[in-house]
């Protein structure tokens, strides 16, 4: 097995050494804020953080790979009391108009406008907002929560479970913004076809899984 020799050590190590110094001048914090530590949360009202919030989708395309998309600029409100986590409310909404994928032709017919007399093939050229309501909040050793709640989507509205991780807090230094953060991991797995979607299927899955990062501001 090759060993790393001394020089190239320095060499690989020398960029980071560099960095700090240079995000000082900046007025820049040299280490990051935010730790998976459940006492830095505060509670109360917070606010989605429609830059870092993200709701990653994926389908089975043909049997032969996968294929993944994004939702983003996603608005919503979390009310939060670390000492009562049961009583945790979310409220999200996703504007489905601003779906994201690697493919400049996928994403104009998932937003193709449908045929006069008939529906589009995905969402449409138009279409509404996704949001997702809390209903119910059951946490769980280790900062997790099974997050039941209402997910309106093409016009239906069915109960939806987010398998919930807590991410981090922090409250962030004066120079970027001086508010406190909490963030999220969640996941779960729809079908589609209960939202009125059953174009492709099962060429495209009806199975859609979900992964979302949620931030939130105070």
């Amino acid at each position: 097995m090759r060993m790393f020799s001394k020089k190239s050590v320095l060499f690989a190590l020398a960029p980071a050494a560099l960095a700090a110094p240079l995000l000082a001048q900046r007025g820049m914090p040299t280490e990051k804020p935010g730790a998976k530590d459940v006492s830095r949360i505060t509670g109360g009202a917070y606010k989605a953080d429609h830059e870092h919030t993200l709701v990653g989708w994926k389908v089975d395309h043909l049997g032969v790979t996968p294929y993944f998309g994004v939702f983003g600029q996603i608005s919503g409100t979390l009310t939060l009391d670390p000492k009562n986590p049961a009583a945790a409310k979310v409220d999200i909404t996703i504007p489905v108009a601003k779906v994201a994928t690697a493919s400049p032709g996928l994403t104009a017919h998932l937003l193709k406008p449908a045929a006069p007399g008939g529906k589009p093939d995905f969402f449409g050229a138009a279409p509404a907002d996704a949001r997702f309501v809390s209903t119910s909040v059951q946490p769980s050793a280790g900062g997790k929560a099974r997050i039941t709640g209402n997910l309106t989507f093409n016009g239906v509205t069915r109960p939806v479970v987010l398998e919930t991780e807590f991410y981090g807090a922090a409250k962030m230094p004066a120079q970027m913004g001086g508010q406190e953060m909490v963030g999220f991991e969640a996941e779960t797995t729809i079908k589609r076809s209960e939202w009125g979607m059953g174009m492709g299927i099962p060429l495209v899955s009806d199975a859609v899984e979900l992964d979302i990062v949620a931030a939130f501001v105070k």
